[in-house]
């Protein structure tokens, strides 16, 4: 807090020291200039250098309580497990301190209050047993990208299924991408004016504000949570569809409780339900209820469980589409229309979930998921769902891979990086960051792996004692590639089976290049791992998934006649 006034008093001195200046002294100018510099010069510093000592991930008392987990192993084994129970309490109350903190703008209802105390319960466990400051993990990042992209260029080429219509596995991949390009503009619409606007920087806001006010007129009852009307404004523009096309349109907005849509889509003859991904404070707590909740299925065989917050999330629009008849009205209207369930991220997990709790009312939907989270279901459900659920994931994508079970292998691939290279670690960073901004070959950096025995591994070579506070599976397996037992956390998939989009070409292009696309039927092992890339999060927007799809299909239209043509010129042959 005494960083506050220093702060407001540095941008006070900045804007004097802009303002006109005559009438004063050339020293006296010139002294002021130097104090603000100064005192800018300090609080940036000062700022770096929180960065590379201080350790957010401690408790209230750092100091004592790793003494106390040190000292752990050479205790009895009852009081060392009472000291790590303690340890792990006062671990779970602060994250959970630090959580009200950060949403102290929702209300305090025991929803929240549970969800609270998963979050804290599953974070203070993933962080319990490490000693990492940012730079770090910075560090780690940097060096563990240089080595996938070393792995990557010694690789071979995979071999990518061609869409040409020449195969009957072709055929089904091609005429699977052309609905899910479908569908992905009603996942892309559920997001409502936000997405809309960033989609169309230039023309968006001036269509919605014309719109806004039209849409409040009778009919404006069934819609909910939308008081100007710009999100159902935006629907309509990306989808195409008419008024009387939507049967149902919900913004309601709480914790596992999400906003979804259901319409009549004439093109494709389907009563449609799309489902809205993270878009407010709510959405990301229920993405971090990342629990395992039972999830029974009848004619299931095995373990059936899934991720917390997207399985509750489901089991509310389920009953809303159910008990309040919102799927009987819709199917009143279009008796031979087949159900299909979309959505992006939070809402393409929700929905592979909602098609699983719909699939014994409705043998014929379909489910169309866009970038699902990996820590989603069990591995009976994921294979039960192969039959009517597709995911479509972009490129290095980080939601995919995101689990618990992936974390853990990333955090012990950091840790064994950062541990075995025996450079600086601002060389790292420096090179690191010229790396991620304009590319070249990656660094070898050389370590001291080869030169020790395994046996010697089990102490860093970096931190004054350990980047561990105590002896855990993270460090245990750093000499070994495979990955750590996760014995507490149970194994989740990605729903159904998967339609795997990356860029055709090398990674680093031109910024006016033509992104070229392919397209592969891929499996859930492909996305057991984190992969460190600049574009792991922009491959996860919804409008960079949507213009992959269209270029794809495109292509494949422009394809279709030229293989036509050279099936003509052989037979004329």
């Amino acid at each position: 807090m005494l960083y506050v006034p220093e702060l407001i008093w540095a941008i006070l001195g900045a804007i004097w020291v802009s303002d006109d200046s005559q009438g004063c002294r050339p020293a006296e100018v010139g002294a002021v200039i130097a104090a603000v510099v100064a005192s800018w010069i300090l609080l940036l510093s000062t700022g770096v250098g929180v960065l590379f000592v201080f350790d957010p991930l401690g408790t209230t008392h750092p100091g004592s309580q790793s003494q106390e987990l040190l000292g752990v192993r050479d205790l009895e084994s009852s009081q060392g497990s009472q000291l790590l129970s303690t340890a792990r309490s006062v671990a779970v109350r602060v994250w959970e301190s630090r959580l009200r903190l950060l949403c102290c703008c929702l209300p305090r209802d025991e929803s929240h209050r549970a969800a609270f105390s998963s979050i804290a319960q599953l974070v203070s466990g993933f962080f319990s047993d490490t000693d990492l400051v940012p730079s770090d993990i910075a560090a780690g990042l940097a060096l563990l990208h240089q080595e996938q992209d070393k792995m990557e260029q010694c690789r071979d080429p995979d071999e990518a299924l061609s869409h040409s219509p020449s195969s009957p596995i072709a055929e089904d991949l091609q005429a699977e991408l052309e609905k899910a390009a479908h569908c992905m503009q009603f996942a892309v619409a559920a997001y409502g004016w936000p997405m809309y606007v960033y989609s169309n920087p230039l023309t968006g806001a001036c269509k919605l504000s014309r719109d806004c006010c039209k849409t409040q007129s009778a009919e404006y009852d069934i819609v909910g949570g939308d008081n100007m009307g710009c999100h159902f404004s935006s629907v309509l523009h990306s989808t195409g569809l008419q008024y009387r096309d939507f049967i149902y349109v919900s913004f309601h907005n709480q914790i596992y409780e999400i906003p979804f849509f259901v319409a009549l889509d004439h093109k494709r003859e389907a009563v449609l339900v799309a489902i809205r991904g993270t878009l407010s404070l709510r959405d990301l707590l229920t993405d971090l209820s990342a629990d395992c909740e039972n999830l029974p299925v009848e004619g299931v065989s095995g373990t059936c469980y899934a991720h917390k917050g997207m399985s509750q999330a489901a089991s509310y629009i389920c009953k809303k589409l159910l008990n309040d008849g919102i799927l009987n009205q819709a199917f009143t209207i279009a008796p031979e229309y087949k159900l299909v369930i979309t959505g992006h991220s939070l809402g393409g997990g929700t929905a592979s979930l909602l098609a699983i709790l719909l699939r014994s009312s409705f043998p014929t939907l379909r489910c169309y998921a866009f970038s699902p989270p990996g820590g989603l279901m069990s591995k009976a459900l994921a294979d039960y769902s192969k039959e009517f659920v597709v995911s479509v994931v972009l490129g290095k994508d980080l939601v995919p891979r995101l689990s618990y079970p992936n974390m853990e292998d990333l955090k012990r691939r950091i840790l064994k990086m950062v541990s075995n290279c025996n450079k600086p670690k601002y060389r790292i960073l420096l090179q690191g960051c010229w790396y991620e901004l304009f590319g070249g070959e990656p660094d070898d950096f050389p370590t001291e792996m080869d030169n020790r025995r395994k046996e010697e591994l089990n102490q860093p070579l970096l931190g004054e004692e350990s980047l561990l506070i105590r002896s855990s599976s993270s460090y245990q397996g750093l000499a070994s590639e495979e990955s750590p037992v996760h014995g507490s956390h149970l194994p989740l998939f990605l729903p159904g089976r998967i339609l795997h989009i990356t860029e055709d070409g090398p990674s680093r292009r031109s910024c006016f290049s033509q992104v070229r696309y392919r397209v592969q039927w891929s499996s859930e092992t492909a996305f057991r791992s984190v992969l460190i890339s600049p574009r792991m999060m922009a491959d996860h927007m919804p409008d960079a998934v949507l213009l992959s799809l269209r270029s794809l299909t495109q292509d494949s239209v422009c394809f279709a006649p030229c293989m036509q043509c050279m099936k003509q010129m052989s037979s004329f042959a």
